[in-house]
C-alpha cells in the first residue's frame, strides 16, 4: 500500500477520521428519512455489507426530528445532508447527529453558519463542506478546479475564524478529469481529510465504471480518507463496489474474491446463475477467501488453481476443487448448496 497524505484527524462518533489511516466506506440512504423503519432497515443491511458511515437527506423538519430515533437503532456514524435551510442543521445537531454536511452553493447565511459551527463545537460534531460542481455559489459561473476550491475556502474561512477545525471536504463533479484535478489541488491547499467520489456518475453499470476509474485515480495519488461510489441504484451496490475497489487497490484484505470464467461452447451446465448467486452470497461474507466458479473441467481447476475452493462444470454436474486439487463431484442441482457450505466452513 502506498503512503497516504497525512491530514488533520478528529473523531467521528467512534471513528478516528483523517490522518493517513483507514479509508472509510460511505453510502447514502435513498429512503425517506422520516420513514424511520425503512431507513433503519436499509442502514442495518448496509452495515452488514460493510458500510462504515451513512448519510441521510434532511429535507424538512420531520426528517430532522427523526434522527434521534434512527440513531438509537443503528451502529455506524450518521451524517445529515443539509441544503438550503440551515435551521435543519440546527435541529439535526440537537437530535444528536454525528456529522453535518453543508453545501456552500446553497447555504451562505453567515449568521446561521456561525450558529451551526458553535453548536458543533460544543457537541464535538464535525462538518463536511460538500462542494458540488453542479451547485456552486451564484457568483461562480463555471465549475473549474480553482472555482471549486474557492467555494470550499469561503466556508473554511468562517469555520477557522471560529476556531473550528473538525472539517472534512468533498469537491465532486460528474467529470472524472475535473474531479481528479480538483482533489489534487485541494490536497495541496487544505490540511483537511477528503471525502472522495464522482457525483451523478450514473447507473450501476456505467456509473460503476466511471466511479471506479475516478476514485482509483484519486486514491492512487495518496489522497482520500473516505469514499462513496454514487450509483443510480440501491445503495447496497455502492457499498459492494466500494469494497471491491478498496480490495483491488490493496486497502482492504478481509474481502472475498470471486473468479468466474466468461463461459464458452464447452460450458455444459447452467453456470451464469450459479456464479451470480455465489457473488451475492459472498457480499455478506466477511473473510478473506478466494472462490472460483468455472465453466468446464478441462481447464477450470488449472486456471483457478490459486482459488481456495471452487467448482468447474461438467454435464449436469460439477467437480469441487480446493487449491487446484479435485475433491469430489456434485450434482448440478446441489452445486449452490454444497459450495455455500464449503464457503461457510472455510
Amino acid at each position: 500500500m502506498m503512503n497516504r497524505t497525512k491530514t488533520r484527524q478528529f473523531m467521528l462518533k467512534n471513528l478516528p477520521f483523517g490522518g493517513n489511516q483507514h479509508i472509510y466506506i460511505q453510502s447514502m440512504c435513498n429512503t425517506k428519512t422520516k420513514d424511520v423503519a425503512a431507513t433503519v432497515a436499509q442502514i442495518l443491511e448496509l452495515e452488514q455489507l460493510g458500510c462504515e458511515i451513512i448519510r441521510v437527506a434532511v429535507l424538512d423538519q420531520e426528517d430532522a426530528l427523526s434522527i434521534a430515533k434512527i440513531k438509537e437503532q443503528i451502529h455506524i456514524p450518521l451524517v445529515a445532508d443539509i441544503h438550503f435551510d440551515p435551521e435543519l442543521a440546527i435541529i439535526a445537531i440537537k437530535q444528536g447527529i454525528d456529522k453535518i454536511r453543508l453545501n456552500p452553493g446553497n447555504i451562505s447565511n453567515k449568521e446561521k453558519i456561525v450558529e451551526i459551527v458553535q453548536l458543533c463545537k460544543e457537541k464535538n460534531i464535525p462538518i463536511r463542506i460538500g462542494v458540488n460542481g453542479g451547485s456552486l455559489p451564484k457568483d461562480i459561473a463555471k465549475p473549474t478546479k480553482e472555482h471549486m476550491i474557492e467555494a470550499a475556502r469561503r466556508h473554511i474561512v468562517i469555520l477557522e475564524e471560529l476556531g473550528f477545525y473538525n472539517i472534512c471536504l468533498s469537491l465532486k463533479c460528474s467529470s472524472i478529469d475535473l474531479t481528479l484535478e480538483t482533489y489534487e489541488l485541494a490536497s495541496k491547499t487544505f490540511p483537511y481529510p477528503l471525502h472522495v467520489g464522482i457525483t451523478e456518475a450514473g447507473t450501476s453499470f456505467k456509473g460503476l465504471i466511471k466511479s471506479s476509474i475516478g476514485i482509483s485515480k484519486i486514491l492512487d495519488l495518496g489522497i482520500g480518507n473516505t469514499i462513496r461510489v454514487s450509483l443510480t441504484d440501491h445503495p447496497k451496490h455502492e457499498v459492494i463496489a466500494a469494497k471491491e475497489i478498496l480490495k483491488e487497490l490493496h486497502y482492504l484484505d478481509n474481502i472475498p474474491t470471486l473468479t468466474a470464467c466468461p463461459t464458452c461452447g464447452r460450458t455444459a451446465y447452467n453456470m451464469i446463475p450459479i456464479a451470480k448467486e455465489i457473488e451475492e452470497y459472498l457480499n455478506y461474507v466477511n473473510k478473506k477467501i478466494h472462490v472460483a466458479v468455472m465453466g468446464c473441467a478441462v481447464n477450470g481447476p488449472g486456471e483457478a488453481r490459486e482459488a481456495d475452493l471452487g467448482v468447474a462444470g461438467g454435464k449436469q454436474e460439477a467437480i469441487l476443487f480446493k487449491k487446484g486439487v479435485i475433491i469430489r463431484k456434485i450434482k448440478e442441482e446441489n452445486i449452490l448448496e454444497e459450495l455455500k457450505k464449503e464457503i461457510d466452513m472455510f
